[in-house]
């Protein structure tokens, strides 16, 4: 991960490129820039303190803050009452890692090891969960379409689901940390990919304090460059909130899936790439809706067909890529195949619909 470091310069660009009105496409490129180290500093620092602090406050801390960099940037886009963006991003954010993080990891390991296998008991638990919650996010918005007229029945239908899609989370992680032999095999994996296993526990929250601070100013300076970037690429709000705002907030997470990927430990991969998913869809998803009621900006958990399909598609398609308990080079191609094909008719699409 210390090869990104170096994007941390783009951190005092960004800040001079707004206090000087350099340009919006400035102020964009630079805080996405800055954006990933920042990202993979806080993942640093979870993992850090999730090792000192034992495995239940570890697991608590992981399944809290693991996306702490997607939930920074789309509670920002509430404030700026880009609900569609935040939307769109949730939706992209599961894409991202089922298809294109799993695929890319399948892919390469597949390369360079041939045929790889993996256990089959909570990779089949986490990938049976990927198409639960994919239903669970469904229901409100389809059925939506019928209690449409009646906003506060709309809202309440978005509550009441995120309250149970909370419980489905809690209820996720208690069944994790009860599985001490597997926890204890995977340590040692992810000693080697994360930094922060070294550092002591006043370290680590200092660190994850002032990640979180650069995550708040570089979200907000990406949000408020929004719109004239995306007017002069010609692109919809829409595009990039489903494909770019994703990438730019996990990618730091991605470059560790494939990289444990290549040295052969795609249990690890694969449950980084389908318990991000889930961490988005069952405890990002349903805690925006009551931070947006908060903020006075109330989202719903609707979604629109294209988001449903593409979500529905690449849970079914990651589930049985991930359920036979091996993989090969084939398989990453499709689920990457399939990434491509989406994020093409995601670009192609009009800016509302």
């Amino acid at each position: 991960m210390r090869r990104i470091r170096w994007l941390l310069i783009f951190i005092p660009i960004a800040v001079v490129a707004e206090l000087f009105h350099l340009g919006d496409m400035i102020v964009f490129v630079s805080a996405a820039l800055a954006i990933i180290p920042l990202a993979g500093i806080m993942g640093d620092a979870t993992e850090g303190l999730a090792e000192k602090t034992g495995p239940q406050v570890g697991g608590l801390l992981n399944a809290s803050l693991g996306n702490a960099a997607e939930l920074t940037i789309t509670i920002v886009a509430i404030s700026a009452g880009k609900l569609d963006l935040v939307k769109a991003s949730i939706i992209g954010s599961i894409l991202g890692n089922l298809l294109l993080v799993m695929g890319l990891s399948i892919l390469l390991g597949g390369l360079k090891h041939g045929v790889q296998r993996f256990s089959r008991d909570r990779i089949s638990v986490d990938a049976t969960m990927v198409i639960m919650a994919a239903i669970v996010i469904s229901v409100p918005s389809l059925f939506n379409e019928l209690i449409e007229p009646d906003a506060y029945q709309v809202e309440m239908l978005s509550l009441t689901t995120a309250v149970v899609v909370l419980l489905l989370y809690v209820l996720s992680i208690i069944y994790a940390l009860k599985q001490p032999a597997e926890a204890a095999q995977h340590a040692p994996a992810i000693e080697l990919t994360h930094e922060g296993s070294h550092w002591s526990v006043r370290k680590a929250i200092g660190i994850m304090a002032l990640a979180v601070v650069g995550l708040a100013f570089m979200s907000e300076f990406l949000v408020g460059s929004l719109d004239t970037v995306t007017e002069t690429l010609g692109l919809t709000e829409f595009f990039v909130g489903i494909i770019i705002v994703p990438i730019i907030g996990n990618v730091a997470e991605h470059l560790v899936a494939v990289k444990v990927a290549m040295k052969n430990q795609m249990d690890l991969s694969l449950s980084i790439a389908l318990s991000s998913s889930l961490q988005i869809a069952l405890f990002v998803a349903p805690l925006l809706v009551f931070v947006s009621l908060l903020m006075g900006n109330p989202m719903t958990l609707e979604f629109n067909h294209p988001e449903l399909i593409a979500m529905t598609a690449a849970s079914i398609i990651a589930a049985l890529v991930a359920i036979d308990g091996r993989s090969n080079w084939l398989e990453g191609s499709m689920l990457l195949a399939v990434y491509g094909i989406l994020a093409l008719a995601f670009f192609f699409l009009p800016g509302v619909f």
